[in-house]
């Protein structure tokens, strides 16, 4: 089907097919070429993504994906009763990760300088009613499942972790709060573009790909923050010097404010790989892969205290100088 639209609505045969690590790729004369489904997205989501893609090409930034006008000039193509856009990009061949930390920042850079109002993918200063109401659904899990008494191990581990956790998360959401209400955002506080959830594959492994599918309007600490937690569980006893590279990267661009350290501290205190390892255990489908959640959220609970560790050393790790600002530290860490 992909192919037939490439081929359909834009006479492009492709050369060759290749998984990036986020999604199917198509080569065509040295470009590459991304095809994304919209049939259930609003129109004015995807005018805000275009409008941002080409804001970062006018900016400079060569990874951006530009949107592809079919033989008519439209960007909207239809292929069996389904609604498509074509993206493309120049294949350049840069190895994404690295220097990540400082392509990130200048990534975010850039994104700051997006004068026009953004509302549909917009997250700013909504972490706290998009947490709430997170916490909200998992209690009422919680609660189910002690009415309808654990029916496996999995449950029994989540009923007994759960209050736990969501201290953590109330933890997290007072932390955010004092947060907004102590401390005045710097001029680099302001909105940027920012991704669902930034990784060390975000970008691509073969080709370099900044994918507007993949973007929030957010405050930057939201992208750093899921690196971090990200490589922390990957490797939580020796990325240190990691997370110190990363960071010294990043702000070789743009320093970080107090107001900045202490947003990135709350989302790394929110116990967001809890939540979503609870929520995939409810969706999943096989019993297989709810197996391997099962050893997952197992993983976590046995290893709380080094993530308690990692929390209660984050500031120090990261060389933030917290005396200095007055950055408040959790006391129970």
């Amino acid at each position: 089907m992909s192919q037939e639209i490439l081929i359909n609505h834009f006479g492009l045969h492709p050369e060759r097919a290749f998984f990036d690590g986020m999604m199917n790729r198509y080569l065509v004369g040295g470009l590459v070429y991304s095809i994304v489904g919209v049939t259930n997205m609003e129109q004015e989501t995807l005018v805000e993504l275009y409008k941002l893609a080409e804001h970062l090409k006018s900016q400079g930034d060569r990874h951006v994906s530009t949107f592809v006008p079919n033989h008519e000039g439209r960007f909207l193509v239809v292929e069996k009763d389904k609604d498509f856009v074509v993206l493309r990009n120049e294949s350049i061949q840069s190895p994404p990760d690295n220097k990540l930390g400082r392509k990130l920042s200048k990534f975010h850079f850039r994104g700051r300088t997006f004068e026009e109002k953004v509302e549909k993918i917009n997250r700013m200063g909504q972490w706290k009613s998009l947490w709430e109401k997170r916490l909200d659904q998992l209690e009422k899990a919680y609660y189910q499942v002690i009415q309808d008494q654990p029916a496996d191990e999995f449950e029994r581990r989540f009923v007994e972790s759960y209050p736990y956790y969501s201290a953590l998360s109330e933890n997290a959401i007072q932390y955010l709060v004092d947060t907004e209400l102590d401390e005045d955002p710097k001029q680099e506080d302001a909105g940027t573009i920012c991704h669902e959830r930034f990784l060390q594959s975000t970008w691509g492994t073969e080709v370099c790909i900044h994918f507007p599918f993949q973007w929030v309007f957010d405050h930057c600490s939201r992208d750093i923050a899921e690196w971090v937690r990200e490589r922390y569980f990957m490797k939580s006893q020796t990325f240190h010097p990691e997370l110190q590279e990363f960071m010294r990267e990043y702000e070789s661009i743009t320093p970080l404010s107090p107001f900045s350290w202490r947003l990135l501290y709350s989302r790394l205190l929110f116990p967001l790989h809890y939540f979503e390892c609870i929520e995939e255990y409810y969706i999943s489908e096989s019993e297989q892969q709810k197996k391997v959640v099962e050893e997952k959220l197992e993983n976590y609970l046995k290893n709380s205290h080094q993530y308690e560790a990692f929390l209660s050393d984050f500031y120090h790790m990261s060389e933030v100088p917290v005396k200095k600002w007055g950055i408040p530290l959790v006391a129970w860490l």
